[in-house]
């Protein structure tokens, strides 16, 4: 029976599917044309995952100040994982290879988590922590910097201004 229930399903509905609208707003808030045309992050596969990534995160430790939304913490982390293992099926990448670049995209996560964590503790840290993680070491005009480091303090207050229940509905204004 057991194999039936994970064959079909047990006919509840996916749990982390809640968390969708949440992701959605993520990845539209990672794409906004203002990161790409003023902040200079390179519009690429690289640079879009970077700021998914670094969005993503920022509403990770936002979510992680309650302890009541470690499991929406860990579905909407599931949603990420589900789509970057689509994208990189799409992009060519197979089947015996997906589960390592999996492995390196949560590393790189969980890195992003860590830096952002001190970062925004020490706001003086954030310009090396952009450069790094999102311009990948290489970085931009000052201008291009200041801007991302500007947009990414207003996600981050804005997510803090709402609440938690809100943010992981999806219906939080950031």
């Amino acid at each position: 029976m057991t194999f039936l229930k994970r064959l079909f399903g047990n006919g509840q509905p996916d749990p982390k599917l809640k968390l969708v609208p949440l992701y959605n707003q993520i990845v539209a808030k990672a794409r906004a044309p203002h990161w790409y045309v003023e902040g200079q992050v390179p519009d690429s596969l690289d640079g879009r995952f970077d700021m998914v990534a670094t969005i993503l995160s920022l509403v990770l430790l936002r979510l992680e100040e309650g302890k009541a939304y470690a499991l929406d913490m860990a579905r909407l982390t599931e949603v990420f994982v589900d789509d970057m293992d689509g994208q990189l099926r799409e992009v060519g990448i197979g089947d015996m290879i997906v589960g390592k670049h999996i492995g390196q995209i949560m590393s790189a996560v969980g890195g992003r988590l860590g830096a952002l964590r001190n970062a925004l503790a020490d706001n003086k840290m954030l310009d090396d922590i952009i450069v790094r993680n999102i311009y990948r070491g290489v970085a931009p005009s000052p201008e291009a910097l200041a801007h991302t480091h500007r947009g990414l303090i207003d996600v981050e207050r804005a997510l803090g201004a709402q609440l938690p229940d809100m943010i992981v509905e999806g219906d939080a204004k950031w």
